[in-house]
């Protein structure tokens, strides 16, 4: 238990010294009835005295009184252990120090070892009592089955049991180690293993299942989680040891299961909380913050303290929904709400020039595959112009940090998307060498949860039981979780050097065939396959890397830096000027369809 202030630290002087005078009383009086003789009382006080006197000053330095253990812990009965012994040995120094010693040789360590216990009993019984007294009310509580009886199960049920506002309540434990058959955890037993899920939750009335193991296997969950479903049973899990910020675990750090880790894909750590100080204080506008990643990036970055975060978006719902998420309310009005669309050059050039942002996050782009094979004008006003305006306001706004956000689909592009895409990679490196600034890139694979993903999709088809669509039953891509991608944007913006992409590595390519009867597993149903077959412009195994690019990683382990040729936006501009400005723009629309050799390709002749 932490300390309450100088009352509780007082009170833990007062038990020690109270332990102290009735251990040298006892032991002093069982001392001299040994030798049938009586005890010289002011001498026995003086000593006490003495000893009083030593005891808090050798306490205090050792730390003992300041807070920094809770109460009746290992760690503190170590340390209680250690000022009892030293103590002893200086109040055994002092005795023999004095030519008549005032109480017998034996006394003073004797009386350590009786005064360490009485110390450690009394605050065995604080510590019971505190956690005994909070027990939440059995009525109202959630009553939950903990899976695992090992440390962090055990911490998470003392959490439980010690903070009744949560509303939970343990009633079983579940442990396939057989020797921990007849363990109880502050009362609560462990009633079977993990295959008596329905049976213990039926006796016990638990409606939801706690799974407190810290690195459980995607198999291992998808079966707890088929098993509590079919039981009636909720499913919670804790964080892996590297998404905590320390090795104990409480009930706050519970969390639903993500079904992204049922299919094996586990989330890697880039350590945003260290490097996300480069946005505080500082003003920060984003594009596209209505959408799945920069609705999740404004979350994040709000949590930095920024100075001010500028919303763009030119849908005002989405915007609506993103305010109410970050403040609770969701006025429209704010200064922060800018409604614009990054095709209107005039719109964003005033937007930045109102805001003045230090910071830029540009997520706003059309990422559809197939429906940007069919409208490729629309690709090239979004994702090549809309980028090219967002950056000359950048420029002339003079933001100081850009970070573009792109995808693997821009790596040796072969579809609408993908050129578009590394055209907006291209003209951000061409910023960069007009800004001593910070342009740059950040290159995603299929993010889990972001809306219209492959997860989100089979989820809804399972959920109507319609069959599951794959293109090709051998088509793979590189996954990574919405909080990882806005980690990698964050990062990016600390790490990243102008005139480069950055790349998070992901892991192996997954069957998306294989994601398919992974979920299909876990929620228990079955719905056919059906393979419809490649898509115009899409690849059957994703690329991360483009022609010349290379794997390298100077700053993070995780992250990969590749530099990106420039591409010098009078290219662009000489594309779309014509006297029908419509047929110009559809002209420079149709290139994003073949090989588009001026504005894709890393040809040294287009490059500025």
């Amino acid at each position: 238990m932490p300390s309450r202030g100088w009352g509780h630290r007082l009170l833990l002087v007062g038990i020690d010294a109270s332990a102290w005078t009735v251990a040298l009383g006892m032991v002093t009086s069982f001392r001299y009835v040994l030798e049938k003789t009586h005890v010289d009382g002011p001498r026995l006080l003086w000593f006490t005295l003495i000893v009083l006197a030593v005891a808090p000053v050798i306490g205090v330095a050792a730390h003992l009184y300041q807070g920094r253990y809770p109460v009746g812990s290992l760690e503190e009965a170590v340390r209680l252990a250690w000022v009892a012994l030293v103590t002893g040995v200086l109040a055994a120094a002092v005795n023999l120090a004095v030519p008549d010693p005032l109480v017998p040789r034996s006394v003073p360590l004797t009386a350590a070892f009786a005064s360490l216990f009485l110390s450690l009993a009394v605050r065995g019984v604080i510590r019971w009592s505190r956690e005994r007294w909070p027990y939440p009310e059995r009525e109202r509580a959630t009553r939950v089955i903990v899976v695992g009886a090992g440390d962090t199960g055990e911490q998470l049920v003392r959490s439980m049991l010690s903070d009744p506002s949560r509303g939970y309540l343990p009633v079983a434990l579940l442990d396939d180690d057989p020797a921990k058959r007849w363990l109880r955890i502050r009362g609560v037993p462990v009633g079977g293993t993990g295959g008596d899920i329905a049976e213990v939750a039926a006796r016990t009335g638990a409606t939801l299942l706690v799974v407190a193991l810290r690195a459980p296997d995607a198999e291992a969950l998808g079966e707890l989680s088929r098993t509590a479903h079919e039981a009636g049973l909720g499913v919670q899990v804790l964080p892996g040891l590297d998404e905590l910020l320390g090795l104990r675990v409480s009930v706050a750090d519970l969390r639903e299961l993500d079904v992204a880790e049922l299919i094996g894909r586990r989330r890697i750590d880039t350590c945003v909380g260290v490097t996300g100080e480069h946005l505080t204080g500082k003003r920060v506008l984003v594009t596209g913050a209505g959408g799945s990643i920069g609705s999740e990036l404004c979350r994040q970055i709000h949590r930095l303290g920024p100075a001010e975060l500028f919303l763009l978006d030119h849908d005002e719902s989405a915007l609506h929904a993103l305010r109410l998420s970050i403040h609770g309310e969701a006025m429209l009005d704010s200064p922060e709400i800018v409604l614009a669309d990054i095709r209107d050059s005039e719109a964003v050039r005033a937007a930045f020039a109102r805001c003045l942002p230090d910071v830029v996050f540009h997520a706003a782009a059309l990422k559809h595959l197939s429906v940007l094979e069919k409208h490729p004008l629309e690709a090239w006003k979004t994702n090549v112009l809309g980028t090219y305006y967002v950056l000359e306001a950048a420029l002339s706004a003079g933001v100081r940090t850009f970070v573009n956000i792109s995808t693997d689909k821009a790596a040796n592009p072969t579809s609408v998307l993908g050129r578009s895409k590394r055209v907006g990679e291209r003209l951000t490196a061409n910023a960069a060498t007009r800004s001593d600034g910070k342009y740059l890139s950040v290159r995603f694979g299929n993010v889990l949860g972001s809306r219209g993903s492959v997860l989100s999709t089979f989820t809804e088809q399972l959920a109507q039981g319609r069959p599951i669509t794959v293109t090709h039953p051998d088509v793979s891509r590189y996954f990574m979780m919405t909080d990882e991608a806005v980690q990698l944007v964050i990062k990016a913006a600390a790490i990243g050097r102008s005139g480069e992409v950055l790349l998070l590595d992901t892991g192996e390519q997954l069957r998306i065939a294989d994601v398919a009867r992974q979920l299909m597993k876990v929620s228990g149903r079955s719905v056919p396959i059906v393979y419809t077959g490649l898509q115009d412009g899409e690849k059957l195994h994703e690329e991360l890397f483009g022609q010349g690019e290379f794997d390298h990683r100077p700053l993070h382990p995780a992250i990969s830096q590749v530099p990106v040729p420039p591409l010098d936006p009078a290219h662009l501009l000489s594309l779309a000027l014509g006297d029908n400005e419509v047929a110009a723009m559809a002209e420079c629309a149709a290139r994003l369809t073949v090989p588009f050799a001026r504005a894709c390709q890393d040809d040294a002749s287009v490059t500025s």
